[in-house]
């Protein structure tokens, strides 16, 4: 089992940028699936972003394309989500979660931390 603890979410105005960071632990990362998912109030959770460690495979929603960047470091075993040009409609609860596979899907993810909150004020 991954435990992941994510960081990095806060108020911010629109077209600024933030940058999540989530810390895991109880085994390496290195083969897992690391995705980030969002849910805003009253809103299903959606996929954001992932990263697939050992093939370096890397996929972004595209409501978030081209203004994010999700990154790893196998070492540290950490993965981060750089947003920039932030706009209101990015204002969620960030999660950061762990699958085994390659996963797009939430109920995909097994592992999952306690989100950090991101709000984009106009």
């Amino acid at each position: 089992q991954v435990q992941l603890v994510e960081s990095g979410g806060g108020l911010v105005q629109a077209g600024g940028s933030l940058r999540l960071s989530c810390e895991a632990s109880g085994v390496g990362i290195r083969d897992y699936t690391l995705g980030w998912f969002r849910q805003a109030p009253g809103k299903e959770r959606e996929f954001v972003a992932l990263i697939r460690g050992s093939e370096g495979f890397i996929y972004y929603a595209d409501t978030v394309k081209g203004r994010s960047t999700i990154a790893r470091d196998n070492a540290k075993n950490t993965v981060s989500l750089q947003m920039n040009s932030l706009k209101p409609e990015d204002t969620a609860l960030y999660y950061c979660a762990a699958a085994r596979s390659l996963a797009f899907r939430p109920y995909d993810y097994s592992d999952w931390g306690q989100g950090t909150r991101v709000t984009v004020s106009s």
